[in-house]
């Protein structure tokens, strides 16, 4: 009998072990660059406004709704997304359309996900894309084929222990080629933040450094809106959108170059 106890005692303590090795190995198993593309991908994903930041600072931010969704892969696995910006009491009318392409940054450099923006060849063809029934969006080939030319790339690394963020990153120095308002080049931040919060500030700049678009104050957030919150959105803080051309050029986006 003292002998059959012991032996299920060094089983149970063999199996313990065994367990105890197997969740730390599970717990300890290091993130892939493809798992940081997933969660960079997943986390742009969605319907997000700007309101609360248009609430605390209206002079200069507009409440903005900012949509995107997956859609296309492309053979090396990169995912490729529809984004577009509106102000958020015309949907409808979004003054701003891109595809992102995401995936992990080359081996070579010191960074987790790359994040590149296109133009789109028809952006009629795909006003509100992420809106409408699957079956009446332009299928994934066809999204691939109307990808055109590059616009920005922002490389993101993991945000450090106790920062508030999950991924920040910027577009290299010297930014990338831009004629919008008489810039020669802009410049993209980006932090995705916990709960899908996502901070953006694009920035345009002349030949001799002066800054000729985009907020200046720092980046929009933007937030996820529960549903049930939407209408909430109808009280005063929503200031009307019937302001001067100069005012909409000091906002941080480009209207539709």
């Amino acid at each position: 009998m003292g002998n059959g106890s012991r032996a299920r005692g060094v089983v149970m303590k063999t199996l313990l072990l065994i367990g105890g090795a197997l969740l730390l190995k599970r717990l300890t198993k290091s993130t892939t660059r493809w798992d940081h593309t997933r969660l960079v991908a997943q986390s742009l994903t969605g319907q997000k406004f700007s309101r609360d930041q248009a609430s605390r600072d209206p002079d200069n931010f507009f409440n903005i709704r900012l949509m995107t969704c997956p859609a296309a892969e492309m053979v090396d696995g990169s995912n490729v997304l529809y984004f577009e910006q509106a102000f958020w009491r015309t949907p409808q009318k979004p003054f701003r359309q891109r595809f992102y392409m995401v995936k992990p940054c080359p081996k070579e450099l010191r960074c987790d996900v790359e994040l590149s923006s296109y133009a789109i060849r028809d952006v009629e063809e795909y006003r509100n894309f992420c809106d409408r029934p699957k079956d009446q969006r332009p299928l994934p080939e066809e999204v691939i084929g109307d990808i055109a030319e590059h616009l920005t790339t922002i490389y993101l690394k993991r945000c450090e222990r106790g920062k508030r963020c999950l991924y920040e990153g910027s577009t290299p120095p010297g930014g990338f080629p831009n004629s919008w308002n008489g810039a020669t080049y802009c410049t993209s931040e980006l932090a995705i933040v916990k709960n899908s919060e996502i901070h953006t500030w694009d920035r345009g700049y002349d030949e001799d450094g002066n800054q000729v678009w985009g907020v200046k104050e720092g980046p929009y957030e933007f937030k996820p809106v529960p549903a049930s919150s939407f209408n909430d959105m109808l009280s005063p803080l929503n200031f009307p959108f019937q302001q001067p051309m100069e005012k909409r050029i000091e906002g941080s986006f480009v209207l539709q170059d």
